[in-house]
């Protein structure tokens, strides 16, 4: 059996001290990661945590991309259900169990680690749970959890001494002392805290997004960086708008926005709104005065530009801003 391993690096500290507790055997690890379309920081700023840390652990990294139709539909259609939000969590881990597999093979590796703890998560780290995911996903045997491997079955790696059992631990439940103190006599850094994680497990995110799948069959990836900035206003199906909560964000979203049109006020301050969908002139009215109730109100000016990809820039002028009882009825 070779000892090569692909293991699962979700920058987070448990899988960079699953990875260390395999490699000082001596074992060859290449780390993966499944950047998540569902993840709070930026690509590059989780990019470059991630490169760093797989350099402190000394560590080959290899970035995959999950297909975003195939993991859509699997929120759409979870066959193990949804936890309290929109996470998938059983289906998710086995999408990513057999993309791990099929890394397993074009490498030569023989299993796959993952920083996975017994009961740290209620709904993918239950004994039970882990059974069904190395089941469902054709991985019985050779996915190996080293934090909590004295509690589980030994994995075929074990068996075949690979893998030298009684160097690995027996943590369990949701503390995390025994790898705080890891980290701090490894001297491991730019790992995520436990709370950077899946934005499916967010309330808010959540609602967005459900929206977003009653709303539409085909989803960009625009239409899914735009969930995590701004006001959120459904006019009607096929038609949303998302208001800027600062410079910040209009700034944000001004660059997201390739194939939205985009609303910005001329002669007062006010935020960027970006409009998916494609509003009549009606709704390009009621738009444009959303837009000035979240203007400054010291400022006289009504003046707003349009912009579309298909027709360029324009002007209107509008006279009353939104009263707040259309948006409470709109928020998403």
């Amino acid at each position: 059996m070779p000892r090569k391993a692909v293991a699962l690096l979700s920058g987070g500290l448990d899988s960079a001290l699953a990875i260390h507790l395999i490699k000082r055997q001596g074992i060859d690890v290449i780390a993966v990661h499944y950047p998540s379309f569902f993840a709070p920081l930026s690509a590059s700023g989780r990019e470059s945590a991630l490169t760093s840390l797989a350099r402190q652990l000394e560590v080959p990294l290899i970035f995959r991309e999950k297909d975003r139709e195939e993991f859509l539909d699997i929120i759409r259609n979870p066959r193990y259900g949804l936890g309290k939000n929109l996470n998938p969590c059983i289906d998710c881990r086995i999408y990513t169990f057999i993309k791990s597999k099929e890394l397993m093979k074009e490498i030569a590796a023989s299993f796959i680690v993952t920083g996975e703890v017994v009961g740290q998560r209620p709904m993918s780290q239950r004994r039970e749970a882990m059974k069904l995911i190395d089941r469902r996903s054709d991985c019985e045997g050779i996915v190996l959890r080293p934090l909590s491997a004295l509690l589980l079955e030994p994995t075929v790696p074990e068996r075949e001494g690979v893998v030298d059992r009684d160097q690995l631990l027996g943590v369990a439940g949701r503390g995390r002392k025994i790898q705080l103190k890891m980290a701090e006599e490894l001297g491991l850094r730019d790992y995520s805290t436990p709370a950077g994680g899946c934005l499916l497990t967010d309330k808010n995110y959540s609602k967005r997004l459900r929206d977003l799948l009653d709303d539409s069959d085909h989803i960009s990836q625009e239409d899914l960086d735009l969930l995590l900035l701004g006001r959120h206003f459904r006019a009607r199906e096929g038609l949303k708008m998302v208001v800027g909560r600062n410079e910040t964000e209009n700034d944000r979203l001004e660059r997201i926005a390739l194939t939205s049109a985009t609303f910005v006020p001329l002669d007062f301050p006010g935020p960027v709104v970006v409009v998916r969908g494609r509003p009549n002139a009606d709704e390009e009215i009621l738009i444009a005065r959303l837009l000035r109730r979240y203007g400054k109100k010291s400022f006289a000016g009504a003046t707003i530009e349009i912009q579309t990809p298909e027709t360029g820039k324009r002007s209107i002028k509008i006279s009353e801003p939104l009263d707040d009882d259309w948006l409470f009825d709109h928020l998403i």
